[in-house]
């Protein structure tokens, strides 16, 4: 189980590297085909949802902090519970941060690889953005 704890460990860590450096693939790499992401105030949506969002923001610049509180993991299956700090800086404009705590459910793959599975994002504007 601690391998598998710091392989979810390695997958956060990948995400925000290639969050940050507009690396699309390797992020989409790193979910479930059949995810589903849960944020405030929408209906839910998945991974082509996700790469057309992302593509409308890839001028936007992205800074991510992730401090995750628990890992539990059940088989083939795990929970995180994290809370994300996110600065978004578009070209020219003034940064916003949003932040908030994260429920993430992933999935074990056949080949030992984790993916994320649904994930519930509860960031919101911090006070002053």
């Amino acid at each position: 189980m601690q391998n598998d704890e710091e392989a979810i460990r390695k997958l956060v860590d990948t995400w925000l590297a290639a969050s940050q450096t507009g690396d699309l693939a390797t992020v989409l790499s790193l979910m479930a085909d059949d995810v589903i992401f849960m944020v405030p105030g929408q209906e839910p949506f998945g991974k082509e949802e996700f790469a057309a969002r992302n593509q409308k923001m890839k001028d936007v610049k992205l800074a991510a902090t992730s401090d995750i509180k628990e890992i539990k993991v059940l088989g083939d299956w795990a929970w995180m519970r994290n809370f994300l700090k996110v600065t978004f800086t578009p070209p020219g404009g003034s940064a916003t941060v949003h932040s908030g705590y994260v429920l993430t459910i992933l999935r074990k793959n056949p080949n030992g690889s984790w993916v994320i599975a649904r994930d519930a994002n509860l960031l919101t504007p911090e006070n002053g953005n």
